[in-house]
Parts: structure tokens; sequence; C-alpha cells
């Protein structure tokens, strides 16, 4: 078995798409074939979001792929699963999300130093296209300032 510790799959779009206001960190539940299954690193996180149902928060579009060695027990991929959060995080996630414009976005699911699977989520609000190449134009900026740094060194 592999160090499964370096295991961080990142959603690359959330940042791009969204302007990130609050990060959290939740616990997530998971059946055994798929925690095997992101121990091996075999997940994506294109388009997930999160959404409350009956006071809980759930994760959708995270796509943890089957266990190869599973047998019929296998998961289903792209099953909604529960996130664990405190109460008073709820519940200061759920007068958010009542803002127009506001949502949460899963942001990477890592494997913490206890081997639990930790999913970090976002407060985010959407960019508008011109905000989008703004954030680029912003981003080669400090690219060619620090490799100007390097190379003056």
């Amino acid at each position: 078995m592999g160090d499964f510790r370096n295991i961080n799959i990142r959603n690359k779009r959330a940042t791009y798409d969204y302007e990130i206001l609050d990060e959290y960190i939740a616990g997530i539940v998971l059946v055994g074939t798929e925690i095997k299954s992101l121990r091996r690193g075999k997940a994506s996180m294109n388009d997930c979001y999160c959404y409350f149902d009956r006071g809980e928060l759930y994760i959708k579009g995270l796509n943890i792929s089957e266990y190869e060695w599973g047998t019929y027990n296998n998961h289903q991929p792209k099953r909604d699963r529960k996130l664990l959060l405190q109460g008073r995080e709820l519940d200061k996630l759920a007068r958010a999300t009542q803002d127009v414009g506001l949502t949460i976005v899963g942001l990477r699911v890592f494997i913490n130093e206890r081997g639990l699977a930790k999913v970090a989520i976002g407060l985010c609000r959407g960019r508008k296209s011109f905000d989008k190449r703004e954030y680029i134009k912003e981003k080669d900026a400090k690219r060619e300032m620090d490799r100007a740094k390097r190379v003056s060194l």
C-alpha cells in the first residue's frame, strides 16, 4: 500500500470561476470501497458543489471511481455524500447561502495525518467574465515578478 498521506485532489476551476470568501475543513461520510479508491487517488472534483438538505450539508458532483477489486458491494461513483461540520459552522453557512450569489464549492479532498478523508469547502461568490480576465492578468504579473526575483538572485 502506497503512502496515502500525499493525496490532494483539487478543484482547479474553483479559484478561476469563484472568489473564495471563507474556507472550512469538513469530514466526509464514505463507505469502505470509497476510501480505498480515494487512497489510490482515483477521484475528481469537476463541477462539485454543496447543498443543504434538512439541515445537513451534502456534496454533489464529487466523483470517486469504483474500487477495482470491489465486488458487488462497490459504491456508486457520483453519489451525494454527507459532510460533517460543527453545528455553528453549518448555521453560519446556511445563513450565508441565503444571500444572492453565494454558494458552497468543494475545493480539495485530502487525507489528514490521522488517515481520515477531509474536504476543504469554500463559501464563494461567482466571478463575471471580466473578473476572470482580471484574475488572469494579476496571476501572470505575479508570476513575472517571481521569475524576475529568481533571475536577479
